[in-house]
């Protein structure tokens, strides 16, 4: 069954919870469009940032976003229109152009996180295309890592919580692995095997498991870091250099998706 579904509107952000999402070529309506930069372009997550994760993120009409924390002034952004700036940023090996938000928006994330910034958004989804390795002619993706959605499986976070409370550690929130979609009703780690699914009535191909960095570590609320769950990941998801949690799916064709629909696995790894 489908437990949840989540969308992160500006990437490195806190999640948006859904009762249901449009799904579409490059990801859920709605799912990181919006991106930081630094000032020669290149993208900034929680990974450099984990005070990222204290900033509330609300998607509006039109895509546009409105964004909150303690001690600043919330500020609406709407998605740009007409012809506007466009910049080249890069997220991870793609380089692509994208919208500027204007100048109020950059000297308020600037404020925020004490360095010079800039705010973008992904006018047209079409211009970034998944890995060739993985995907296929045509496939797309937002400001995702590399993937247009992330599965994750409650069942796998069950067995992970007990590794820790076994290891004298406290089991972490599905949150810290920031999916889009969370599942239920499977076994551990089921997911591994798959390679075809169907949520409701839309299929998606199961492209390479998702390998986990220190975003992990940090709590989703207040951006402290701590060292679970790698260290348990690394002792017992390890796969060649990767550290596995969740699976990077891509969607067929696109569709609406609820919570409570459910979850059919049309094909299994041979």
């Amino acid at each position: 069954m489908l437990a949840s579904v989540h969308i992160y509107p500006l990437k490195g952000c806190r999640a948006v919870d859904l009762d249901e999402a449009v799904v579409e070529p490059w990801g859920l309506a709605g799912d990181r469009r919006w991106l930081l930069v630094d000032s020669d372009g290149q993208f900034l997550t929680q990974r450099e940032h984990p005070a990222l994760a204290r900033l509330v993120v609300g998607y509006g009409a039109c895509a546009g976003i409105a964004v909150s924390s303690e001690g600043y002034p919330p500020l609406r952004v709407a998605a740009p229109g007409g012809c506007p700036e466009l910049l080249k940023v890069t997220v991870w090996r793609s380089t692509l152009l994208a919208a500027a938000a204007g100048s109020e928006a950059d000297a308020w994330f600037s404020a925020y996180l004490g360095e010079p910034v800039r705010l973008v958004y992904l006018d047209d989804p079409t211009r970034r295309a998944v890995d060739p390795e993985f995907g296929a002619d045509g496939d797309t993706v937002s400001f995702a890592d590399g993937y247009p959605l992330l599965l994750t499986s409650a069942g796998s976070l069950d067995q992970l919580g007990q590794w820790l409370t076994a290891d004298g550690d406290q089991p972490v929130p599905m949150n810290r692995f920031r999916p889009n979609v969370v599942v239920s009703g499977f076994g551990p780690w089921e997911e591994d095997r798959w390679r075809r699914i169907r949520i409701g009535s839309v299929s998606f191909r199961v492209a390479k498991p998702c390998g986990r960095c220190i975003v992990t570590t940090t709590d989703q609320t207040t951006g402290e870091r701590g060292r679970q769950p790698l260290r348990m990941l690394a002792r017992h998801r390890r796969f060649g250099k990767s550290l596995v949690f969740g699976q990077n799916i891509i969607p067929d064709s696109p569709g609406l998706i609820r919570v409570g629909d459910p979850v059919d696995v049309i094909e299994y790894a041979s």
